[in-house]
C-alpha cells in the first residue's frame, strides 16, 4: 500500500459504498448521510447496480465502473453476495474494505467457512479487511463517519483526544455516549467485527502516530493477534500516549481440560493481566475509566512506589474509596511531622492520621488549598486524592478551584466529588484534572495506576541450557513425559532435582538413601496423589519392596490402561516451603511462567504469580515477592529466610521452556519445588511436561 494503514482507513480520499441505499430508513443509507452530515471531504462513490444516483450522488453498477482509484470500500451486501463484491474489490485493486454483512464466522462452523474464503480471495488479492460484522469508523479529524451506527444520527460527536478500538459493535454506541456524557472528546472511534484480519492490535498502532489522540482506549471480549497488540502498545507507550482496556472475561473458568495444576491456575484471565502488565497496558474494572482514567495519567509515567495521601471535607465519602484502597493493597499513607509542622505555621491543623479529615477544620478554600498544594510538594506520597463533599456542590470556589489552581509538581491528582456535582465535574474535566463519579471508579483507577509498569524486557535465551534440555526433549516420545525425565529436562535448564531412581521390580534394590519415597511412574497418571501412586517416609528396603507392591496393585485395578515405567524411587526432601512452578503456553497470548504456593493446595489457595515467559531474574524476584503465602520464607515476623534468590532463578530457569527451539512444550510444571533455608538452594521433587500436539517428535 502506497498510503499508510491510517490513511486508508481514517483519511481515505475516496470511499465506494457498495450496498448504498436512497431511503432514509435503511441502515445503507446511513454511511452516505453521515460522511456528509460530518463534513467528510473525499470522494464519496455510491455502488448499486439498480439506482443511477444515490442521494444525490452519482450511483455506479459495479465497482468496476467506478473511475480511478478507490482507497477504502465499505460493503453493504447481503451475505451470499459478499464473496462476488469482494472479488470485485480485487479486480479494483481496492487497498481496504470494511464489511457491514453479517452472517459469517458469528453464526458457526458454515460461517467460517464463508469467512475464511473472504481472507483467502483478500490475502491473494492484497486487500486487507476489517469485519465482517463491522458497524464501521469514525474520525473527527480529518472528518470521517464511515458506518452504519445510529448514535452518529442521535448525537454530536465533540472531537477531543480519545480514540476507541472495539471488538463490540454494540457498545460502540454505548461507549460513545458514555463518554461525551462526561465531557470528552474523540479522535477515532472504530469497532473491528469479527477481526478476520486486521484487528485490534494493527489499529491500535496505527493510532500510535496520530497528532490528535493522546490516549488508545480498548474494550475486548478476547485476545487476537497477540503479537500485533503486544507491538501497537509499547509503540503508545514509547510516544507516551496510555493504552488502557476493558476487557471482558474476569469471571471465565475454561480451564477444565487442563492437564496441570498450572494449567488451571493460570486460566484465560490471568494470562491476559500478564499481558497487558508485560506490554505497558492498564487494565480497568470499571468502565467508566475508559474515560475518566485517562486524565489522571497525562504527562506522566509508571513510578516505583505507590503512596497515595488523602485529604477530605467528608469522612464518609473520603472513606468510601479509601476502604476499596485497602482492599486492594494500595498503600495509603498520612502526613509527615514536617508538612504537620508546615502547615501549623500557617495557621493550619491537621492530624497524624492516614486520612486528612478537614470538616472540623472549616471548608475555606485557604484552608483546602493550603493542605492541598503541602502534599502535593511533600515527597512522603506519590498521589493526592482530594474528596469533596458538598461544597463541590454549592461552593466550588472552595473545594474545586483550588484544584485546578494546584501546580502538582508532577503527580496524579484523582479527585472523587461526592455528591452529584456535575458543573464541578465539568470543570475539572475542561481543566485537565481527573474527576471521579463513583468511589468504585476512582479507587480503581488509583489501583490501575499503581499496577501501571513499563513494558517488560525480553531477556535473551539461555542458548547452553537450552540446547541441552532440547537434546533431552529429542529423546522423549508421546505427548507426556514422565516425572522422572521431566525432572532430567528441568536439571538441564538449571533446577536441581532430587536423588532418585526408578525400579521395575518391588524387590528391585536402590542406591537412594532412605527414608525415601515411592511414586508411580507413568506419563498417563499426571495426578499421583489423587490415584493412590505416591508413599511417604519409607525407612527401609523391606518396606520399600511391600509399598512398591501395593502401589502397583492399586494402579493396576484403577487405571488397567495407563502405561506404566515402574516405581520412581525418590530421597525424602525437606524445606521450609513448597511451590508450585509452572509454565504454560496460551492460546491466546502465548507462553507465561507461574510461581504459587505449592503442594495439594496450589488450586485451593490460587495465590500465584504470573508473567509472560520468558522473564529476567529481576521480574523473577517480583514474583517472589508477590506470592503472598511465600511471607513466611521472606522472614516474616522473624521466622527463618528461605533461599528466595535460588527460587527466583529457578523461575527465570522455567520460563526459558518459552524459548525452545524444537518441540513446543504446552505445559510444564514442578510440583512441589522445595524451598531450602537461605544459601540451600531449591530442589524439585514432581515434575511434568507436556507437550503442544503439534509439535515434532
Amino acid at each position: 500500500m502506497s498510503k499508510s494503514l491510517a490513511q486508508l482507513l481514517f483519511n481515505p480520499a475516496t470511499i465506494a459504498l457498495i450496498g448504498a441505499s436512497g431511503d432514509p430508513k435503511k441502515y445503507t443509507s446511513r454511511p452516505q448521510r453521515f460522511l456528509r452530515q460530518y463534513g467528510y471531504a473525499g470522494k464519496i462513490l455510491p455502488v448499486n447496480p439498480g439506482r443511477d444516483e444515490v442521494l444525490g450522488e452519482k450511483a455506479y453498477p459495479s465497482i468496476l465502473d467506478v473511475p480511478g482509484e478507490i482507497d477504502h470500500a465499505f460493503i453493504m451486501v447481503p451475505t451470499d453476495a459478499v464473496e462476488a463484491a469482494l472479488v470485485q474489490c480485487v479486480e479494483k485493486k481496492v487497498a481496504v474494505a470494511t464489511i457491514y454483512s453479517d452472517g459469517f464466522a458469528e453464526t458457526g462452523a458454515a460461517g467460517r467457512v464463508k469467512q475464511d474464503k473472504l481472507v483467502a480471495i483478500a490475502k491473494k488479492g492484497g486487500v486487507r479487511l476489517i469485519g465482517p460484522n463491522c458497524i464501521g469508523l469514525f474520525s473527527s479529524a480529518p472528518s470521517c463517519a464511515l458506518s452504519v451506527n445510529a448514535v452518529l444520527e442521535k448525537l454530536h460527536v465533540t472531537p477531543g483526544p480519545l480514540a476507541i478500538v472495539s471488538q463490540s459493535g454494540s457498545m460502540m454506541g454505548g461507549l460513545l455516549s458514555r463518554g461525551l456524557g462526561r465531557g470528552v472528546g474523540f479522535s477515532k472511534l472504530i469497532s473491528v467485527g469479527n477481526e478476520c484480519d486486521l484487528g485490534v492490535g494493527e489499529i491500535a498502532e496505527s493510532l500510535v502516530d496520530d497528532p490528535h489522540t493522546e490516549a488508545i482506549l480498548l474494550f475486548m471480549e478476547t485476545i487476537r493477534g497477540a503479537e500485533h497488540l503486544a507491538r501497537a502498545a509499547r509503540a503508545a507507550y514509547a510516544t507516551g500516549k496510555p493504552m488502557i482496556v476493558y476487557k471482558l472475561g474476569r469471571s471465565s473458568v475454561g480451564q477444565d481440560l487442563a492437564a496441570s495444576h498450572t494449567g488451571a491456575l493460570a486460566g484465560d484471565d490471568a494470562v491476559a493481566d500478564a499481558f497487558f502488565c508485560a506490554h505497558g497496558i492498564l487494565r480497568v474494572d470499571t468502565l467508566e475509566n475508559l474515560f475518566e482514567l485517562p486524565p489522571l495519567l497525562r504527562g506522566l509515567r509508571p513510578v516505583k512506589r505507590h503512596r497515595v495521601a488523602v485529604m477530605t471535607t467528608t469522612g464518609g465519602g473520603a472513606a468510601a474509596v479509601v476502604d476499596r484502597l485497602g482492599s486492594f493493597g494500595v498503600d495509603v499513607v498520612g502526613p509527615t511531622q514536617a508538612v504537620i509542622d508546615g502547615l501549623a505555621q500557617k495557621n493550619i491543623q491537621i492530624a497524624a492520621t492516614r486520612l486528612t479529615d478537614l470538616t472540623l477544620a472549616g471548608t475555606k478554600k485557604e484552608i483546602y488549598s493550603g493542605v492541598l498544594n503541602a502534599l502535593l510538594e511533600s515527597d512522603h506520597c506519590d498521589m493526592v486524592l482530594a474528596v469533596s463533599g458538598s461544597s463541590s456542590q454549592f461552593q466550588p470556589e472552595v473545594s474545586v478551584q483550588p484544584l485546578i489552581e494546584a501546580d502538582r509538581h508532577g503527580k496524579p491528582l484523582a479527585v472523587f466529588l461526592a455528591p452529584h456535582a456535575e458543573a464541578s465535574l465539568k470543570l475539572l474535566a475542561e481543566n485537565k484534572v481527573a474527576g471521579f463519579r463513583t468511589p468504585e471508579a476512582c479507587a480503581d483507577a488509583i489501583r490501575a495506576w499503581r499496577n501501571w509498569l513499563p513494558p517488560a524486557a525480553i531477556p535473551a535465551a539461555d542458548s547452553a541450557r537450552l540446547g541441552a534440555a532440547a537434546a533431552l526433549l529429542k529423546t522423549m516420545p508421546g505427548k507426556t513425559v514422565n516425572e522422572y525425565d521431566a525432572c532430567k529436562v528441568f536439571g538441564a535448564l538449571g533446577i536441581a532435582p532430587a536423588q532418585s531412581e526408578v525400579i521395575t521390580d518391588p524387590a528391585q534394590k536402590t542406591t537412594v538413601g532412605f527414608p525415601v519415597v515411592a511414586k508411580i511412574l507413568s506419563p498417563d497418571i499426571l495426578h499421583k496423589t489423587d490415584a493412590g501412586g505416591v508413599a511417604l517416609n519409607i525407612g527401609d528396603a523391606a518396606q520399600l519392596a511391600a509399598t512398591a507392591k501395593q502401589i502397583l496393585e492399586r494402579i493396576g485395578k484403577s487405571h488397567p490402561k495407563a502405561r506404566l515405567n515402574g516405581i520412581l524411587v525418590q530421597r525424602m526432601e525437606k524445606g521450609l516451603a513448597e511451590v508450585i512452578l509452572g509454565f504454560r503456553r496460551d492460546p491466546q497470548v502465548g507462553p507465561a511462567v507461574v510461581l504459587g504456593v505449592g503442594g495439594i493446595l496450589a488450586e485451593i489457595y490460587k495465590d500465584v504469580s504470573i508473567r509472560l515467559a520468558p522473564v529476567d531474574l529481576d521480574t523473577a524476584r517480583g514474583m517472589v515477592e508477590e506470592v503472598r503465602g511465600l511471607a513466611m520464607i521472606r522472614g516474616y515476623r522473624g521466622l527463618p529466610r528461605g533461599d528466595c534468590e535460588a527460587l527466583a532463578q529457578a523461575v527465570a530457569a522455567m520460563s526459558q521452556l518459552a524459548c525452545l527451539p524444537e518441540r513446543t512444550v504446552a505445559e510444564a510444571e514442578i510440583n512441589p519445588l522445595i524451598v531450602k533455608s537461605e544459601g540451600q538452594g531449591v530442589v524439585a521433587v514432581d515434575g511434568l511436561i507436556v507437550f503442544d500436539d503439534n509439535s515434532k517428535t
